[in-house]
């Protein structure tokens, strides 16, 4: 029996059709129970329906953790998720999430996306990358689990810094969440360089 993935998100769903892909060519042992966007409209849901998933517009904490109870989700996995939500049980210890840089540099309150870049490439930085973790307390807070970094090129723009970190993100992700399900357990701050 697969287990059952929540899916948050806030955007055009490009990591979740990721895992999704994930998902359907068996490099993850799991089945896509549910897809919760944050508002209407957004792509994320567009692909979730064209793929035949569930999916339910919530925004609110306790809406999103009463929808994760009514689809039976045993995970959770933020893809691109911009509202607060701390899990409660069960949930707890058991939603991941990927963030576009190498916590914890450039994470937090409003770090995210094109943001997170901007402010990397403003610091100087010789190397990003991104990072997956464990999702408790704050905004980027909790356990990391696994980092995979990139270089950070002098011509960089926001743009091409992301792209760089996406591929490593499209890599990470996948094997990580696959690692924990299987009962493999990354070890922290492991890095892979993509």
């Amino acid at each position: 029996m697969t287990i059952r993935l929540g899916i948050l998100l806030s955007g055009s769903g490009t990591t979740y059709a990721n895992l999704a892909d994930a998902c359907d060519d068996g490099r993850l042992p799991a089945t896509i129970a549910v897809v919760i966007g944050s508002r209407a409209g957004l792509g994320g849901l567009a692909k979730a329906v064209d793929r035949g998933h569930p999916t339910v517009v919530a925004s609110a904490a306790a809406e999103v953790t009463a929808t994760l109870r009514q689809y039976q989700a045993e995970w959770v996995v933020m893809c691109g998720w911009l509202k607060y939500w701390d899990p409660p049980a069960p949930f707890a210890g058991r939603t991941l999430n990927i963030h576009p840089s190498l916590l914890p540099a450039f994470g937090g309150a409003g770090m995210y996306g094109h943001h997170v870049h901007e402010a990397v490439l403003a610091h100087g930085a010789k190397i990003s990358g991104c990072t997956v973790h464990r999702v408790a307390g704050g905004y980027d807070t909790g356990p990391i689990l696994a980092q995979a970094a990139v270089p950070v090129f002098p011509d960089d723009t926001p743009a091409t810094l992301g792209a760089r970190v996406q591929t490593a993100e499209r890599y990470l992700y996948p094997r990580v969440l696959a690692d924990l399900l299987a009962g493999r357990h990354p070890e922290p701050a492991a890095h892979w360089v993509a």
